[in-house]
């Protein structure tokens, strides 16, 4: 179990964190989320140790397997297969050492050594790296390849994999899916279902939230506030703590209002200066609530396209690739004005093949692509951020754009992605990748287009952002077509799915839920336990059960101490309920008596239902940590 007792944070002058706390059961998965900047990430710092907190205490972390997904990756020659089994530490350990004393032919010292290593299944390390890379988009010849040469994207996946390599109790992982396509989102969204330990991920992906977390952690205002169920679940819990919230923030301001009312009036009067004075101190004690704050900081739309063609854009019998090598041939694709088109494929099926075809980046092989007279592409890729004038502004990014635009035009078309005062006119550098995201989307809506193409533009992106972008794209009245691993988005923004596969593109028929099944029933079963192969040895699954009893004793240990209350409360209610029915109780000499009965009757009932809503908790978590055990076992 993990406590995080009235800890307080700030970063530079900024305060993230005040006097926030909340407890993490063993066995649960949670998303952490919270606007850009809110304290996600130091939050993992402070868990990670690598940040102290100004106030308050952590417990339960210290003697944790961790494992966490960094965001960077040094440069190093190491190939990709090593550096993902490298995760694990002991692992890691044994083989060097094993290696140094082969090295000296201290072949007695290194039989110990052996032993160990078998006992982990440390000599199917590199199957079960290569099985992680596999299932995260890599090509078949990736783990032999050095670590330098992927780029940064590719580099995070590789992170991504030596994290789940990684033994561990707590799994923290940041933004997990921000460089993933669908099919290696639905991969991940499988792994972490059957991930035995406890989870804590940072996402804004609402979908892959609910496929795989069971509580919300939200940080807002300084706090850190618990929701019990998916994301869709969190949006209704916290409307109504906020609609509640602002119904006592009302209630307040009205007993304000008239205390201030009352002093003003009566504060000089003798006869009243007293019980002014008393509703002065009252006005002290009072605690402020912050009134509900529900508006998005986000709010933009499409411009009407001022002309446009029919159809906008058409490839005829085009074959799509690079040099000698075709990626997709005879692909035939009209696009018109409303045409709203989602495009699905496996990693390296040739969907960004197609989409750079369509705006013209990427020469056909043959065929004709045919634009209309008045076709305005605006396209967005990851590549976009990378483009970015790191000197300039946002506002001026916009102003070369549009030399004739008016200055405060700009800005109010700047506000509505979030971009306000000093934060539209300094320099673009010190930027977070959400932000850069935000603008290369801004200067796309900027340019008016009547044509979007998007390639994964919700990477980096907040909740918040992406559903402002969600309404947007509903009003627009050009042509979309769309790749995303955000399947919310998908399935608010298109209305036809097209499927590159086997060098073709085809309508898709089915939906998302269906095009889910099929990715899903064509991988491999993937074991309970990933980072150890299901034939491991039997003092290995020994460890492992007696891993999974220390996880469960925290959890039946409280378990047991609440029936223990329940029964002590249950008891006492039983005499008092017999004293109750003495009916002489009831007489007028023993109402002093009665009343207090019946109000010791009233609170023990009160805990009585206290008790047994903890524990259900406890239970629901102990048996989905015991159907997790039950479930690798079987496996």
């Amino acid at each position: 179990m993990i406590i995080l007792r009235d800890i307080s944070l700030r970063r530079g002058s900024k305060r993230l964190l005040r006097d926030a706390s909340v407890t993490i059961q063993p066995g649960q998965r949670l998303a952490l989320i919270g606007a850009n900047g809110s304290g996600k990430s130091s939050l993992f710092s402070l868990l990670l140790g690598e940040l102290e907190a100004d106030g308050g205490d952590i417990e339960g972390v210290g003697g944790m397997r961790l494992a966490h997904m960094a965001q960077e990756v040094q440069a190093t020659a190491m190939p990709a297969g090593e550096y993902v089994w490298r995760g694990d530490g002991e692992l890691a350990q044994l083989r060097d050492e094993l290696r140094l004393l082969e090295d000296a032919g201290d072949f007695e010292k290194a039989a110990p050594v052996h032993n160990a290593l078998e006992a982990i299944d440390g000599y199917g390390a590199e199957r079960r790296a290569e099985r992680l890379l596999q299932g995260l988009g890599f090509a078949a010849d990736a783990p032999g390849r050095p670590v330098n040469d992927f780029s940064g994207g590719w580099r995070i996946r590789l992170n991504l994999a030596r994290a789940l390599m990684t033994p561990s109790d707590l799994m923290l992982l940041d933004e997990p899916t921000n460089h993933l396509d669908l099919d290696a989102t639905l991969w991940l969204q499988q792994w972490l279902q059957q991930y035995p330990g406890t989870l804590l991920m940072i996402s804004h992906d609402r979908d892959f939230i609910d496929a795989t977390c069971e509580r919300i952690l939200h940080i807002e205002q300084g706090q850190l506030f618990s929701y019990k169920g998916n994301y869709s679940d969190f949006e209704r819990q916290r409307a109504e703590r906020l609609a509640n919230q602002q119904a006592s923030y009302d209630k307040q301001q009205r007993r304000i209002a008239r205390i201030d009312d009352f002093v003003r009036r009566f504060r000089y009067k003798a006869t009243k200066a007293r019980q002014a004075q008393s509703r002065l101190k009252e006005l002290e004690r009072m605690q402020t609530l912050a009134p509900a704050h529900l508006d998005s900081p986000f709010d933009f739309s499409f411009p009407p396209p001022e002309r446009s063609s029919d159809p906008l854009l058409r490839l005829d019998q085009a074959s799509l690739g690079y040099g000698a090598r075709t990626v997709l041939s005879g692909v035939d694709i009209q696009l018109r004005p409303g045409s709203r088109y989602g495009l699905l494929g496996r990693n390296g099926a040739g969907k960004s093949t197609l989409l750079k075809s369509l705006v013209g980046e990427l020469p056909l092989l043959s065929g004709e692509r045919r634009p209309g007279e008045h076709c305005r592409i605006g396209y967005f890729d990851q590549q976009q951020l990378e483009a970015l004038d790191l000197e300039a502004s946002p506002a001026l990014h916009l102003q070369r754009l549009s030399p004739t635009a008016r200055e405060q035009d700009i800005l109010n078309f700047l506000g509505g992605f979030n971009f306000r005062g000093d934060a539209a006119t300094s320099q673009v550098a010190p930027f977070s990748g959400g932000e850069k995201a935000r603008l290369a989307l801004a200067m796309v809506v900027w340019q008016k287009p009547n044509l979007l193409v998007l390639d994964e533009p919700t990477n980096h992106l907040d909740l918040e952002m992406r559903h402002a972008m969600e309404v947007a794209l509903q009003a627009y009245e050009g042509a979309l077509i769309l790749v995303s691993h955000d399947r919310h988005m998908l399935r608010n923004s298109v209305e036809e799915l097209l499927l590159v596969h086997d060098g073709d593109v085809k309508e898709y028929r089915d939906d998302l839920a269906g095009y889910e099944r099929w990715i899903l029933s064509s991988y491999q079963q993937v074991d309970k336990d990933p980072t150890r192969d299901s034939e491991g040895s039997r003092r290995e699954k020994r460890k492992q059960a007696a891993a999974q009893r220390e996880r469960l004793r925290p959890l039946k240990n409280a378990v047991a101490s609440t029936e223990k209350d329940i029964a002590t409360v249950e008891q006492a209610l039983a005499r008092l309920q017999e004293q109750l029915g003495d009916s002489e109780l009831y007489s007028d000499g023993r109402r002093e008596e009665l009343a207090d009965l019946l109000k010791r009757e009233g609170e023990l009932k009160t805990r009585a239902g206290e008790l047994e809503e903890r524990w259900l908790e406890l239970q629901q978590s102990l048996e989905d940590l015991e159907s997790a055990a039950q479930v690798e076992s079987g496996m």
